[in-house]
């Protein structure tokens, strides 16, 4: 069976009941909750353009959306240019494998190739097998661990 045609596009005010829908399901993988002030924070940041603020992709396939990314442009102290850091990815189930993830990840590249940003990072969690074997085949694997304030 042939793979969808994904097409990949800026966030927009009328995707906000399905963007939330999206990084719900995103939110719930990770069994994480956050309240609804930052669902609107969020969603307002990413639609400001403003410098400095998250950035959202959507992905569609049909019409459709069936997947996300959020991504942030900062400073490094280990280079003169912003570098970018990719924090959120989800795609629906049914989707997986079919090229969605890949799509969105490469437009976030194409994104910070356009912006002059050297370099594109993100975490996962150890146990998430499925995302690992896609990033294992877009990205490098780092030896770093990470720690956060208690």
């Amino acid at each position: 069976m042939p793979m969808p045609a994904v097409t990949i596009r800026p966030l927009e005010a009328r995707d906000e009941a399905e963007w939330r829908r999206l990084w719900t399901a995103y939110l719930d993988f990770y069994e994480s909750k956050v309240p609804e002030e930052v669902y609107a924070t969020s969603f307002a940041r990413m639609l400001s353009g403003a410098a400095g603020e998250f950035r959202g992709l959507i992905a569609e396939v049909d019409g459709r959306p069936c997947g996300l990314v959020h991504y942030l442009f900062h400073r490094h102290g280990w280079k003169v240019e912003n570098v970018c850091y990719l924090q959120d990815l989800y795609a629906d189930p049914e989707v997986r494998g079919k090229g969605v993830g890949r799509a969105l990840i490469e437009a976030v590249y194409a994104a910070a190739d356009a912006e002059g940003a050297p370099a594109v990072y993100w975490m996962t969690q150890e146990f998430n097998g499925t995302a690992r074997r896609l990033y294992d085949r877009i990205g490098t694997l780092t030896p770093f661990i990470k720690y956060s304030r208690p």
